[in-house]
């Protein structure tokens, strides 16, 4: 019988999102008929999965450290086969700026922006509002500010000790429009959702509060779009490097006919209220088999 490690929790901010995922996964798995290790995870990793001797790790970490290169190094010089991206993609897709680079180069659009010093955000505008600050390397939307149209100064947050992502951090102009989200399964894009919130924008409450946010699948969208937004989250997928599943969101702005990418994770949320399992539902696959295909995937890309 395979034995399957799942790796969850850790230490970044996404701690909770990580530990429902994993949650999720290793149940699934288990009913798939995987012995199943829960692991949660310690700066002792190495030895944590050396203790319990796996075929394969299922990597359900989110965040700096889990999803960032870091781990999937551990595994790769441990020599067992692991899910989802390799070091090289894990770190791309990490660093906003650089998976920016990479996308620019495959011909995807992105909003106009760049890297600044949080210090020269903090005493002035950088570009005319509305505009988003993000830190360059978190995900469930932690640190994300939009400084909307008409704001007299930048976010308080980035002067009062609030903001702890960092000196630098990435200012992109605010597209308005429609929040979408594609994932990609191997070789092939599942689907296109639309996001809708009544929040400001979609938080990391709107994502994993229940009522917090409503998915429309599939995304009411002109087919050309439909079919953009799929080749789109296909090519990035590609010109990064991933592996396993993994999710791009855009920002569809309807007025003006443009689809920017923002990101893409590869490491999507498996929880009850997560996006992927959605789409793979969508396409006629249930959440164990979802995880059983992953777990089948697992290799040491390197």
């Amino acid at each position: 019988m395979t034995r399957v490690a799942v790796i969850m929790g850790g230490w970044s901010s996404e701690r909770p999102v990580s530990l429902s995922s994993g949650k999720g996964m290793a149940d699934a798995a288990r009913q798939s008929g995987f012995d199943v290790v829960e692991i949660d995870v310690t700066r002792q990793l190495a030895q944590q999965i050396a203790d319990v001797k796996p075929d394969v790790v299922l990597n359900a970490l989110h965040g700096p450290w889990g999803e960032d290169g870091c781990v999937q190094g551990i595994l790769e010089i441990m020599g067992i086969p692991y899910t989802h991206s390799g070091v090289l993609a894990s770190a791309l897709a990490m660093d906003k700026d650089k998976a920016r680079a990479v996308y620019v180069q495959h011909g995807l659009d992105v909003a106009e922006g760049g890297m600044y010093d949080v210090e020269d955000l903090a005493r002035d505008h950088i570009m005319a509002p509305p505009y988003v600050i993000k830190p360059s390397a978190e995900g469930s939307s932690f640190g994300v500010f939009i400084v909307r149209e008409g704001a007299n100064r930048p976010p308080k947050e980035l002067t009062d000790g609030t903001w702890t992502f960092g000196k630098r951090a990435l200012v992109e102009k605010f597209i308005p429009g429609r929040e979408l989200t594609v994932g990609v399964m191997g070789d092939r894009a599942m689907a296109v959702t639309e996001i809708t919130t009544l929040r400001d924008y979609y938080d990391f409450d709107a994502k994993y509060q229940a009522g917090g946010s409503r998915h429309v699948l599939p995304a009411d969208l002109p087919n050309a779009v439909t079919e953009a937004a799929l080749s789109a989250s296909l090519r990035a997928h590609q010109a990064l490097g991933c592996r396993g599943v993994s999710r791009s969101d855009f920002r569809y702005d309807d007025k003006a006919g443009r689809l920017v990418i923002l990101e893409t994770n590869t490491q999507p949320g498996m929880t009850p209220t997560s996006l992927i399992p959605e789409q793979a539902a969508h396409m006629g696959i249930d959440y164990p088999s979802l995880v059983r295909w992953m777990i089948e995937d697992a290799s040491c890309p390197r």
